[in-house]
């Protein structure tokens, strides 16, 4: 003898949907039936038609954003070389190489901010940082060109 199927906790009460009794068609020939979006006694007018993304309908797949330095990168390389292009690989080499001094110089930025007790990173753990990273006249420049970028954000707000 097969087992009997039990219904869902909470359904035991409710009716199959094949035993509901027709409408009654209490209506006159000369009334026709509303359509749903007048029909609905809150004001609020039903969506007609198909939703988006039913099944047999083509959407396209959501691309993932990939953050890069990219875009400030072609900029930088127009201003100083208006004239050269730079292809997909070069790219991707120096967005990895901007990632990595990042990480560098603010992991060195941290660290100099906990030995002195502090928890905020200022201007001034990014320029010590980028003193002990870079060597020699590269700091030197990186330290003018972020001092100069400070005073210039400090100006504008």
């Amino acid at each position: 003898m097969p087992a009997k199927k039990r219904a869902p906790a909470g359904k035991e009460n409710a009716k199959p949907a094949e035993s509901e009794p027709e409408q009654e068609e209490s209506q006159s020939e000369g009334e026709q039936e509303k359509p749903a979006a007048e029909t609905a006694s809150t004001g609020i007018k039903k969506m007609r038609g198909r939703p988006k993304g039913m099944p047999g309908e083509k959407t396209k797949p959501k691309r993932k954003s990939v953050e890069s330095y990219g875009s400030y990168l072609y900029k930088v390389l127009k201003q100083v070389h208006p004239d050269i292009g730079i292809n997909k690989k070069a790219m991707g080499i120096m967005n990895s190489f901007v990632n990595d001094m990042f990480e560098r110089i603010a992991g060195e930025a941290a660290r100099l901010a906990m030995m002195n007790h502090r928890r905020t990173i200022t201007s001034r753990e990014v320029q010590t940082a980028v003193r002990l990273i870079l060597p020699g006249e590269l700091a030197k420049h990186a330290v003018s060109e972020g001092t100069k970028a400070v005073a210039k954000y400090s100006a504008s707000t």
